[in-house]
């Protein structure tokens, strides 16, 4: 009979791209191993398979030049919801640098505790997981961009070259020198171009049209077949594009900051849902016959999310009971009267960032044309994220986020769970109000969403997807998507 291990290996042989970082070829002639996209095809005899990355490693395994396992999507690694939220706290960067005891207390565990889920669940520790990340984001620096040594280390979190040719050296058997290609001449652009690796299918022109017509004036652009944002980090402004390619996204960062590159990075691949596993969900949805037909004729559709979680709220409240562009021309309202003026690091005019908590929190928001109640529940959202009363942290559970999100005056059940899927990136989130979906709903009473969990998230963009084109029939695109009362059925 075929084991796991022999489809591992006629995935291997095909190159399927789909399985890319959900498991990884030890091969026992050369000591390395592989992604099972590499050009590589070693024998049967003389392969053994892998669940993570880590675990080749563990076996003295060296990884590929060639494929460079680190460039691949993250695998949804880990069977508790624990380790999945612990999973990308780290992936952001939040275990770095600070202790795996304040890590562990986020989510109510003893260090100890967290450590034996990991090792049970990844084989490694947290820390082991936040430094290999570092790690392997250092070495797609060395390989794609001609970034000197030094800054590459500082960008990894190192305090020292010294520190960093060392961890390099031990981790990827050889120093980081002997891994930098030489790179085609400049372009006329200065920056870094970096390429984002994930699973097909891929719907790139569905979330193209999201982000173009959910579109914050000042801050973010689009053409045909790129998306473009301005951010601020770490004190300094910059830009950065994104554009297809056969199998990846190519990444232009426009920056004078090195040490940014790593966030602006984590932030994109969360906003195009990069890390998605289209099989896993594929067979989640097997079981419902609307939403399997749905995936079939819609392959890789993907969450689109939100560049920072405060700013994805407020454009969600903003957004409350009033059409797509409205909402679009009260975040340009917001940024006009209350954004922080910087130079923008392509032309050096002045331009606005997208206001800051305390600064909603403190004004009277005279200039933003909407309700009194809706500026009181963006000063009230704002003033308890200053406080600590509320947090947007992806450690918390999303349940309880969107209750404490509840007790806010003005905020309904379709803000929670949109904010919370848009925002929090939480995969199981419905916003059921919304009229599209509520629509879908009262067509089809006999579905049963329960049956796709944790992924429900996802079976609500297929049913926007499907939904929204029998809804432009019988409306207008000015009329509200979604309302945040109860809708009786």
């Amino acid at each position: 009979m075929p084991t796991k291990d022999d489809a591992y290996y006629q995935a291997m042989l095909a190159r399927d791209y789909r399985f890319d970082g959900k498991f990884f070829v030890g091969v026992k002639t050369t000591g390395v191993y592989c992604r099972p996209i590499c050009p590589a095809r070693p024998k049967r005899q003389n392969v053994e398979f892998f669940p993570h990355a880590s675990a080749a490693e563990r076996a003295g395994y060296r990884p590929c030049l060639r494929c460079r396992p680190e460039a691949a999507p993250q695998s949804p690694a880990g069977t508790s919801t624990i380790v999945q939220r612990a999973l990308r706290l780290i992936a952001a960067n939040q275990l770095h640098p600070s202790s795996e005891d304040a890590f562990a207390h986020q989510f109510g565990l003893s260090p100890r505790h967290l450590r034996r889920l990991f090792n049970t669940e990844i084989g490694q520790t947290p820390k082991q997981i936040a430094d290999n990340t570092r790690l392997n984001f250092a070495r797609t620096l060395v390989v794609e961009t001609a970034l000197p040594m030094t800054d590459i280390s500082l960008t990894a979190g190192f305090s020292s070259l010294r520190r960093f040719n060392a961890a390099f050296k031990s981790r990827f058997h050889r120093p980081p020198s002997d891994l930098r290609r030489p790179l085609k001449a400049p372009h006329e652009n200065p920056g870094f171009t970096l390429t984002l690796s994930y699973r097909p299918p891929f719907d790139w022109p569905a979330l193209l049209s999201f982000y173009q017509s959910h579109t914050i004036p000042g801050l973010e652009s689009t053409t045909p077949n790129s998306y473009q944002r301005l951010f601020h980090l770490n004190s300094s402004p910059g830009l950065l594009r994104v554009t297809p390619a056969d199998t990846h996204l190519n990444l232009h960062i426009l920056t004078k900051d090195p040490t940014v590159l790593f966030e602006v990075t984590r932030r994109v691949r969360r906003m195009f849902d990069l890390d998605s596993d289209p099989v896993l969900i594929a067979n989640a949805f097997a079981a419902v016959p609307l939403l399997d037909r749905s995936i079939r004729r819609h392959p890789g559709l993907r969450l689109a999310r939100g560049w920072d979680p405060f700013e994805t709220a407020i454009c969600t409240f903003l957004g409350q009971l009033v059409s797509i562009p409205h909402a679009s021309a009260l975040a340009g309202q917001l940024i006009h009267h209350y954004g922080d003026q910087i130079p923008h690091p392509l032309t050096g005019l002045p331009t606005r960032l997208f206001p800051t908590p305390k600064t909603l929190a403190t004004s009277d928001l005279a200039h933003l044309k909407t309700t009194t109640a809706r500026k009181q529940t963006l000063r009230e959202f704002s003033r308890r994220l200053l406080a600590g009363e509320l947090s947007l942290s992806e450690a918390q559970d999303p349940a309880s986020f969107r209750q404490s999100l509840l007790t806010i005056k003005g905020v309904g059940p379709w803000s929670a769970e949109y904010i919370s899927l848009r925002a929090l990136a939480d995969p199981d989130a419905f916003p059921a109000t919304d009229l599209i979906l509520a629509r879908a709903l009262a067509l089809h009473p006999n579905l049963n969403l329960d049956q796709v969990q944790p992924w429900r998230a996802y079976a609500a963009v297929h049913l926007w997807n499907q939904f929204k084109k029998q809804k432009r029939k019988t409306a207008t695109d000015e009329k509200p998507m979604h309302t945040d009362k109860k809708i009786k059925k």
